[in-house]
């Protein structure tokens, strides 16, 4: 017994030791999510000895789960540091009937600049992203966090300028790109970040479209956060009844939420991120679950539609992700 308590006790204090370090490493978010997870699998650890201590009708020697708890959340947790500043390329293959040349697109969601990458790290990614040969590059949201540094911004926005496409780069704002805290919080706002956008070369979206090569259309949506704040945004109906629907929609819409609506715009394919796939398990597809969003990740046809929802090339305050991994999007679409 005293053994036991002893080893409980030294659990605790290695925890305790643990989430000091984590929270002067990183910040009190990850100390709290590695902390959840430990729990969580210490419970799962004690009520496997409990099945087995009561098979094997005889108590252990020593309190093993503790220590079995801690080395079982590193590993867990190792892999989603890595998933999560990991990013690899994920491609989609469509076709479509209408009349178009082939297209590739490259599709950057989420960056939060700052957050798991500076803006060195995010013109590599950018190097990367070149090698892929992108008809045209698209960024659906979250370019910038609320903590992004105004350098970081800018550096960041001039490592766009090195991308060589035939069509150019676009840029939708996410929930974040304006700041939620005022400008004086990180030295610059929305427009700010806009002028930065485009001094480097990229066409800034807000509720209008573009034709290109006279054979597709790129829409850029304003972010919903706009409409929760009390402002206003096109309805998705209203964004294309000028175009032309003999020729290909690409809609950029930061949050997967307006399925419905976009579908019956007739918008051949809708891209967004903002969900981050779903960071975490178990709460993957709670934003599905609760009614929040339309799709947590990957791809989907409903009617004559396509949607595909990037998890993000970066990362947000959380450090960690278990249910997804960092990516950026390469489409290729056919006739």
């Amino acid at each position: 017994m005293n053994k036991k308590f002893l080893t409980i006790l030294l659990s605790i204090i290695i925890i305790l030791v643990m989430f000091t370090v984590l929270t002067l490493t990183l910040n009190m978010m990850n100390s709290i999510i590695v902390l959840m997870h430990l729990v969580v699998i210490w419970i799962i650890v004690d009520f496997i000895f409990f099945i087995i201590k009561k098979c094997r009708k005889k108590p252990f020697k020593f309190y093993f789960q503790g220590i079995i708890a801690m080395v079982l959340t590193a590993v867990y947790l190792t892999f989603g540091w890595y998933f999560a500043h990991n990013v690899v390329a994920t491609d989609y293959n469509l076709t479509t009937d209408k009349d178009m040349n082939s297209l590739r697109i490259v599709q950057i969601s989420d960056s939060h600049i700052g957050a798991t990458f500076h803006y060195k790290e995010f013109s590599q990614y950018v190097d990367t992203m070149n090698k892929e040969n992108p008809d045209v590059v698209v960024i659906t949201g979250d370019f910038v966090d609320d903590d992004t540094s105004k350098e970081d911004m800018i550096q960041s926005c001039k490592a766009l300028s090195k991308f060589k496409t035939k069509y150019g780069v676009y840029f939708v704002y996410g929930n974040h790109d304006k700041g939620y805290y005022g400008k004086e919080y990180r030295g610059y706002d929305g427009n700010d970040l806009a002028k930065e956008l485009k001094k480097n070369g990229v066409k800034v979206l807000e509720d209008e479209s573009v034709l290109l090569n006279n054979k597709f259309y790129i829409v850029g949506r304003q972010d919903y956060s706009e409409v929760e704040k009390g402002g206003t945004r096109a309805s998705a109906k209203d964004l294309v009844k000028n175009l032309d629907c003999n020729k290909y929609i690409i809609m950029l819409d930061h949050q997967p939420n307006h399925y419905k609506e976009e579908k019956n715009a007739n918008v051949d394919l809708v891209l967004s991120g903002h969900t981050h796939g779903g960071q975490l398990i178990p709460i993957t597809y709670s934003g599905e679950w609760l009614g929040m969003n339309d799709k947590t990740y990957g791809y989907e046809r409903e009617k004559n539609t396509d949607f595909i929802v990037s998890s993000g090339i970066g990362d947000w305050s959380i450090k960690f992700k278990t249910g997804c991994v960092a990516e950026y999007v390469v489409i290729d679409i056919n006739k």
